[in-house]
């Protein structure tokens, strides 16, 4: 690190009698560099204009002509691990996030849903420092996603003093689950005066900067600027998805060919880089449909108007913080969080909760979409592309987001900061990883990590920093080794060479096979090498089982794709024996959001018997609403009064509306209502009976069941956009609740059949 020179002087805010303390290069505190993180979701190496696309993204590009591209940089292939290593600069499994912050497995690795507070985050860091700190965006860094807490883990307890978004892996850009700070926050305007999450972000983050310098021009700050985009749903508004139409018809195998040659052409890879075949879920284009390749292609021009279209907001903020002479004062650093995603499978899905898995060709799936073409893209659809447009995002590298293969792990980085960068446009190709970012901002600052933070001892950084690479072009990577796991996909870099296994399509860890690149001389790992040097193989496995054991990766999730490599948490939660429970609600007077653990029958739990009972007054047969709801527009189910008749409705993730009405008209004053739903495992069906004072009154079959469901679970209403198009939402119930009872009922086991199973794992 360079050398500190100590600053102590009242610069911005004063707390009483306590001053900042900053540690600067500078004497002049108005010299400390403001900090802006800019992170997309799945976006692939090859999608930026920058890095060989056809898509424009000229406010990125600005970016890169003004600063540094790194061909060379790798990221954890998953959102949750990615955004830890990112903000703590430590191991993502040290750090307490093997993978989806969700996932608590009780294991060390991840164990309470949370960051460990030794582990600090960049925001808390510079804290210290003297810096304020913001955040808008999707967070994803919380098991803990309710307003009624526990909120330890959510960017105002992690450092920001500001925070606005949404806190969960994926959301609907035209209707999130927006938290402003620690509370609920209303969308400010709907869909038809024109909202998109993505321009909602990064108004506040204008706001909050603009009335920080405004306040205290010569304190420093640090952005974080998480994106939705470009997860699915791939949302935009529609003039510029139009701007694309007709743009993707050659389709993914010449547009990948293209992107590959733009790479080469414009250096940001080498010239010798040889561009790997496509996985058998691939299909060639010429092999499609004259109707498929209609829906592939505008599922495409989507992703692509949603790529524009976030670029255009990364240009405001730009635009912003030079107007305001900020800019050049600012270290900008732009990235993506995994590889593109082949979520969407085979053919693309209309609506990307009915299901993840990358092998699969969705039943109906392209009738729908055709027959809803100009829906793709807007808020009736929840879309997502094929796994062929996955792989042109990847080019020149094989496999996907979830995958230790480059197309999961090398992503884009670019670094703007002209006091440190002296060639602005070129290409730096030193081998580095997202735990080395957080090191090089505070080595870019002049500062080191406290040792203590909010009273806990801290835990030195995993990274190293990447300083170096702005002013010596041509030097040795400063990162010797790396190793990567999630979801049982690893692998491990050394000096030039990489061992990776692709572990989706297997059962069991004794039978990965392990597969060799010497990724220094054949950079888009295109020649397995494994059967010509097995004893530096050997060498490289040693070193991930040392490295896994150093940085807590085992236990590792073990589990069977059955060859889907599908959402792991639903993977895990058809394998756990449904318990029992009964909440009790009572003195319910206004709609309200429920914490996971207080809601019944979602998702994959939608199989266990379950029912709902109210204990409800209405003045006149004018009164009426949701009196319990499960999810959204694009799955879940919804029990409400509507038309004076209790009804039911269960969403298949929009294929199939299965529904039931009462026989007879509900009496105003007092009425317990309910509904009952049991499920037949021979049949694979549930039946749901309501009943209007203990008399049967209506029943459906659901015949199929949601794959995924919204993000929310609610009395009294149902927020956000509606589970069924009989209402709108948030469609509040306008009687009286005296009482709620929901119960669940627990699995029946068959305890030897299930010892069975796992002993033919062995």
């Amino acid at each position: 690190m360079s050398r500190k020179t100590t600053f102590t002087g009242t610069v911005g805010r004063t707390m009483g009698e306590t001053r900042y303390q900053y540690h600067v290069t500078d004497t002049n505190p108005k010299q400390a560099p403001n900090v802006v993180y800019i992170l997309l979701d799945d976006m692939g190496f090859a999608q930026l204009g920058c890095y060989g696309s056809s898509i424009r993204t000229p406010n990125i590009d600005r970016l890169a002509e003004e600063g540094l591209r790194y061909n060379n940089f790798h990221t954890t292939a998953v959102c949750s691990a990615t955004r830890t290593s990112l903000l703590t600069g430590v191991n993502h499994h040290t750090a307490g996030c093997a993978s989806l912050i969700e996932l608590r497995t009780g294991a060390e690795n991840n164990l309470t849903g949370n960051i460990k507070p030794e582990y600090a985050f960049l925001s808390e860091i510079l804290k210290e420092y003297g810096y304020a700190t913001f955040c808008t965006g999707k967070w994803h860094l919380s098991a803990d996603q309710c307003t009624a807490g526990p909120v330890e883990g959510w960017p105002l307890q992690k450092g920001f003093d500001r925070y606005y978004g949404f806190l969960q892996g994926e959301n609907d850009q035209y209707h999130p689950h927006l938290i402003r700070d620690n509370t609920a926050a209303p969308q400010p305007k709907t869909v038809e005066e024109g909202y998109h999450f993505s321009e909602d972000i990064v108004d506040n983050a204008i706001d909050y900067l603009y009335e920080h310098q405004m306040n205290f021009p010569q304190q420093p700050f640090f952005l974080y600027l998480p994106f939705g985009a470009m997860h699915t749903p791939h949302h935009a508004p529609k003039e510029y998805i139009d701007s694309y139409r007709g743009q993707f018809d050659a389709g993914w195998d010449i547009v990948r060919q293209q992107w590959f040659e733009n790479q080469k052409r414009i250096g940001i890879i080498p010239q010798d880089a040889v561009l790997t075949p496509k996985n058998e879920y691939v299909r060639d284009w010429d092999a499609c449909t004259d109707k498929e390749k209609a829906v592939y292609a505008r599922e495409m021009e989507a992703f692509a108007g949603m790529l524009t279209h976030t670029d255009a907001q990364i240009g405001r903020l730009v635009d912003y913080l030079e107007e305001s002479n900020q800019l050049d004062n600012t270290i900008i650093v732009f990235l993506s969080d995994n590889g593109a995603s082949a979520e969407g499978g085979v053919d693309g899905r209309f609506n990307a909760m009915r299901g993840q898995d990358v092998t699969s060709r969705g039943e109906g799936e392209i009738d729908y979409a055709y027959e809803h073409l100009d829906e793709i893209g807007t808020e009736l659809a929840f879309n997502h592309y094929p796994t062929g447009w996955a792989n042109c995002g990847n080019t020149p590298f094989q496999w996907y987001k979830i995958w230790a293969h480059e197309g999961g792990i090398k992503d884009p980085l670019i670094i703007r900061y002209p006091k440190a960068v002296k060639d602005p446009g070129a290409v730096r190709t030193q081998y580095h990883h997202v735990t080395d970012l957080t090191p090089t901002i505070l080595d870019l600052i002049g500062v080191e990590k406290p040792e203590y933070i909010k009273g806990v001892h801290q835990q030195p950084f995993t990274g190293v920093s990447m300083k170096y690479t702005f002013e010596h072009a041509d030097e040795p990577s400063h990162k010797y080794i790396q190793y990567y796991e999630v979801h049982g996909n690893r692998g491990i870099y050394k000096d030039g060479w990489k061992a990776v296994v692709n572990h989706c399509f297997v059962e069991d860890y004794a039978k990965d096979e392990w597969e060799l690149y010497h990724v220094d001389e054949d950079y888009s790992e295109a020649f397995n090498v494994a059967n010509k040097y097995p004893e530096k193989l050997r060498e490289l496995q040693e070193d991930f089982m040392h490295e896994a054991g150093r940085y807590g990766v085992f236990p590792m999730l073990r589990f069977s794709m059955h060859a889907k490599p599908e959402n792991l948490q639903r993977q895990y939660a058809e394998k756990i024996p449904t318990p029992e429970k009964q909440i009790v609600f009572e003195h319910v007077r206004k709609a309200v959001n429920l914490v996971m653990d207080r809601s019944i029958g979602a998702g994959t739990g939608s199989k266990a018997d379950h029912s709902v009972t109210a204990w409800i007054h209405r003045d006149s047969v004018e009164e009426e609403g949701v009196l319990y709801s499960v999810g959204a527009r694009f799955g879940g189910y919804s029990f409400y009064v509507k038309d004076n008749h209790l009804k039911y409705v269960y969403n298949q993730n929009k294929v199939h509306y299965y529904e039931a009405v009462s026989d007879r008209e509900l009496p105003v004053g007092d009425v317990k209502v309910s509904f009952v739903s049991t499920y037949n495992k021979e049949t694979d069906q549930a039946e749901v009976k309501l009943y209007i004072d203990d008399k049967e009154a209506g029943v459906t079959i659901v015949e199929q069941f949601a794959y995924m469901v919204g993000f929310s679970t609610s009395l009294l209403a149902n927020p956000y956009s509606p589970v069924t198009p009989d209402y709108e939402s948030p469609f509040e119930f306008t009687g009286r609740a005296d009482k709620i009872v929901l119960h669940q009922f627990a699995d029946v086991v068959d305890v030897e059949e299930e010892k069975r199973k796992l002993s033919s794992i062995e």
